[in-house]
């Protein structure tokens, strides 16, 4: 595709693509400029939707262009440094019609929403005195706004994007200015004051204002202390007369505060607040208090870590323990064992670290963590020292730790009798994965694996764009990038890639991807961001890259037999089924006449998991393992 930027021609490639949402392409043009172009009403993306959704995207597509004929030519420049907001134009050839606008890349960022994620927190040492910082740089550049008369309007955790302790809003075409309003909102973050009441989901039906963009902070603070939003958890009333979707709870300000909301076992409890703090998030989302955001609030967060439980707390003492004990240093046992009705658990490790990533090969669990500055495999060995780092990716093969950074691979060897002190071998690599017998890295736009001899090519994928996932059978993969969908299979042994595999369409941003591997099955699952909202979605792949299932569910709302679709991550796969981790315990899920459906449950093991427990499943029982501690779970019998 071509574009001009004052008057010169740009012709675009897929490889250029750096992000992909709902309403636009966002491409690399060089110099340190990004390019995003608004999607058009013939886009494929739009081609296999159904027909109604079709007709409805495109319809928006025309409109938002039109009016972007004459907002981006009005668009102001007074704005806070923070902001990316455009720097020129892109046209067609005549220069009549604006495509999308130029404007500075980030580099090295990573979306808010992340920092809602206490995975992602855990394992890169971002603690909450880290969020006071951020969102004190995030306030001013707010504030900034609203005295440049410029609102957000659909305010949400995509479109801000952190750099260490700099938060940078994107997506400014959205903002609201002079006569143009942003009709566009996310559900979770929308300011429930400016929709419909007697809605069954939020709707807007006022516009955006200053005091709805102080609302999502709220919100995005809220979510980024505790990992959980306002109205989380599942509301259980006694008098199931008075029950409500999911949807309709910040309708009715039925908050994670309410006495019949079960909090979720994930989340932070919301006591480590202070009670300036908790006074405030009370009055906001349950009284409707609004209005700019206290910055004291922020200024005065002073947290430390409990030495009893490791919780973090912004209060005088632990809210949890009330303990000063000093905490023991990481060792591995086999020796605590407790049989609870018909599971037995016994704990294979704890430390005061945290553990970054485990991997089964055959009934062996391999594990690794950080402690202290040291990063330790599951035999105490020290392979590496440091602090947590975000931008390091690890993975495990027998002995050797593989670890990713800036798209390189580099592997750290076990010593030896003939090298006490292997020196690490570094790939380059846009992206790898291990399983038992080798690795698979991209580079130069080839998929490779470990060969008798060196690099073996397995086939052909989109330099830079291409996300894949191997299991000990076979693998994985897709790119979307500007007008192209692929989506491929291959052999984990043999060369050459299927890349003719059908997925039902799907629109939005892609926000996370993951696959759980068994012999026969791949099971794919996304999570996108979606009108507003953010969808879970999970396909069932044969090896020959068939889809046989598909299950798509808005996330947080899905409850009772789907309650296991709320998050993406954890689940392993065994046969021809899924184990996965809830709340309420583990479930079993299979795909039964095309469905995928819930088959049983195991209530016993919900003592020892939560929603973010990762589980590995050996022929004598399931590992599950969190963010401290690894248990292994059987059942008597």
């Amino acid at each position: 595709m071509e574009v001009y930027i004052n008057q010169k021609r740009i012709r675009l490639n897929p490889r250029q693509t750096i992000g992909k949402g709902g309403e636009a392409d966002v491409f690399d043009i060089g110099g340190g400029k990004a390019l995003k172009l608004f999607k058009q009403a013939d886009h494929p993306d739009y081609q296999a939707l159904p027909e109604e959704q079709r007709e409805r995207e495109q319809a928006a597509a025309i409109a938002r262009l039109n009016t972007h004929q004459q907002k981006l030519a009005a668009f102001p420049q007074n704005l806070p440094s923070r902001v990316v907001k455009p720097e020129g134009l892109a046209t067609d050839k005549q220069g009549q019609r604006i495509l999308g606008y130029v404007m500075p890349l980030l580099k090295g960022t990573t979306p808010l929403l992340k920092y809602g994620d206490r995975t992602f927190r855990s394992t890169s040492g971002i603690g909450n005195q880290a969020i006071a910082t951020i969102f004190q740089d995030l306030h001013d550049t707010i504030a900034r706004l609203h005295e440049a008369k410029v609102a957000i309007g659909d305010f949400n955790d995509l479109n801000v994007l952190i750099y260490k302790d700099e938060a940078y809003l994107i997506d400014a075409d959205s903002f609201q200015f002079d006569n143009y309003l942003c009709g566009v909102f996310t559900s979770r973050f929308v300011d429930p004051l400016l929709c419909d009441p007697q809605q069954s989901k939020p709707i807007l039906q006022q516009p955006h204002n200053f005091d709805s963009d102080w609302y999502a902070f709220a919100v995005m603070l809220m979510q980024s202390l505790l990992f959980v939003d306002p109205y989380g958890g599942v509301y259980k009333p006694k008098d199931t007369s008075t029950k409500i979707p999911h949807e309709a709870r910040s309708l009715h300000r039925i908050t994670i505060f309410h006495p019949e909301v079960k909090y979720p076992k994930p989340a932070i409890p919301y006591k480590v607040l202070s009670d300036d703090l908790l006074h405030y998030l009370h009055q906001c989302f349950e009284q409707d208090r609004r209005g700019e955001f206290p910055k004291q609030l922020l200024e005065s967060m002073r947290w430390q870590q409990c030495p009893q439980c490791g919780i973090e707390h912004a209060r005088s003492s632990c809210p949890s323990c009330n303990s000063n004990s000093i905490p023991t240093t990481s060792i591995p046992t086999a020796k605590n064992s407790t049989q609870t009705g018909i599971c037995t658990v016994r704990t294979v490790f704890t430390t005061e670290g945290v553990i970054l990533c485990a991997s089964l090969e055959g009934d062996r669990l391999l594990w690794l963590y950080h402690d202290r500055r040291a990063f330790k495999r599951e035999d105490n060995a020290t392979i590496l020292t440091g602090e947590l780092d975000s931008q390091l990716e690890f993975h495990l093969k027998g002995k050797s730790t593989l670890i990713g950074k800036q798209k390189a691979m580099i592997t750290l060897a076990p010593p030896t009798n003939s090298m006490p002190q292997p020196l690490p071998q570094v790939k380059a690599a846009e992206r790898f994965a291990v399983n038992e017998s080798s690795r698979y890295w991209i580079d130069n736009g080839q998929l490779l694996r470990d060969g008798q001899f060196g690099s073996e090519y397995v086939g052909d994928v989109l330099s830079g764009q291409t996300q894949f996932w191997v299991g000990d059978h076979f693998g994985f993969g897709f790119y979307r990038a500007g007008e192209l969908n692929v989506s491929f299979v291959f052999n984990a042994k043999h060369s050459g890639i299927n890349d003719r595999v059908k997925l039902p369409a799907w629109q939005g941003e892609l926000i996370d991807a993951t696959c759980s591997f068994s012999q026969e099955y791949c099971w794919f699952f996304t999570a996108t961001q979606e009108q507003g909202k953010i969808v879970h979605r999970v396909n069932v792949l044969r090896s020959n890259g068939e889809v046989i299932a598909t299950l798509s569910l808005e996330k947080n709302h899905c409850s009772g037999s789907v309650a296991w679709l709320n998050t993406i991550h954890g689940k392993y796969a065994v046969n021809q089924f899924l184990l996965t981790a809830t709340d309420e315990g583990i479930v079993r899920i299979e795909v039964q006449n095309g469905q995928i459906v819930q088959t049983k449950a195991f209530p016993e093991t919900e003592p020892y998991v939560n929603a973010n427990s990762q589980l590995f499943a050996s022929r004598d029982g399931i590992y599950v393992v969190n963010g401290k501690k690894i248990e292994f779970l059987q059942r008597k019998g």
